[in-house]
């Protein structure tokens, strides 16, 4: 993939609200910032700083109060319903704290799930699932339920899910949060190496030392606002 020198995702008085009981909780708060095609972007931030709303909405998992979120210049907002859900199905890949497998299902099963639901004929999914296993050291695991894997193998099945379909753009809420030290390193190295061949990523993380050490930008989130942006590995300040 070629860098671009425009904005490929962006996001402009970014705003997000919710009701608690009688109150409005501004969880996000007029937030603008733009994600160029390749990057590795960090966002970090002390818990309800904003920074999983903005991920979220990036994503095309929520939606906001106000403001807009634009993917190569079409806004999510103005997307059909399932136009917004093909671009979560063939554009994103999403990693969570809590890997979100399928307890019933194998390994296997949860990893082709994601090709279900772009199109992929069944003898291709089971193809494509089983190389990325393998790509990801987990030959030996394809028939194990979720129940059966330890932290790192059910995150990097979780990767696995995620990265199948090749994504343009890897979401992930702190995929390192539930994991050993070891196991943390091993899934912040595979996110690392899958930046280098192109894969443009956004992380969410309370560990400043893993976004300053992978991230090419770090985004620092404080009471639903962007408090601060700088250039981990001296690639400059942060775009808005």
């Amino acid at each position: 993939m070629e860098m671009k020198s425009t904005s490929w995702l962006k996001a402009r008085n970014l705003s997000r609200s919710y009701r608690r009981g009688s109150s409005e909780v501004r969880a996000l708060d007029d937030v603008s910032v733009s994600v160029e095609r390749g990057e590795y972007i960090s966002i970090v931030g002390s818990s309800g700083s904003g920074k999983t709303t903005l991920l979220n909405l990036l994503s095309g998992l929520d939606s906001p109060t106000s403001g807009t979120v634009e993917f190569q210049g079409t806004a999510l907002q103005l997307m059909t319903k399932r136009e917004l859900a093909l671009y979560r199905a063939k554009k994103v890949g999403m990693v969570f704290q809590s890997f979100n497998l399928i307890p019933q299902f194998t390994a296997l099963q949860n990893v082709e799930i994601a090709l279900y639901f772009n199109g992929t004929n069944a003898k291709e999914r089971r193809r494509q699932s089983q190389a990325i296993l393998e790509q990801l050291g987990l030959s030996d695991r394809v028939t194990h339920k979720p129940a059966d894997l330890s932290g790192g193998e059910q995150q990097r099945v979780a990767l696995a899910r995620a990265i199948v379909k090749k994504p343009e753009i890897l979401f992930a809420d702190e995929p390192t949060g539930n994991l050993d030290y070891e196991n943390a390193q091993q899934i912040a190295s595979l996110i690392n190496n899958l930046n280098k061949e192109n894969y443009t990523i956004i992380l969410v993380t309370h560990n400043i030392e893993l976004a300053k050490k992978n991230s090419n930008r770090i985004i620092k989130m404080q009471y639903g606002k962007i408090a601060e942006g700088d250039g981990a590995k001296g690639e400059g300040s942060m775009q808005i």
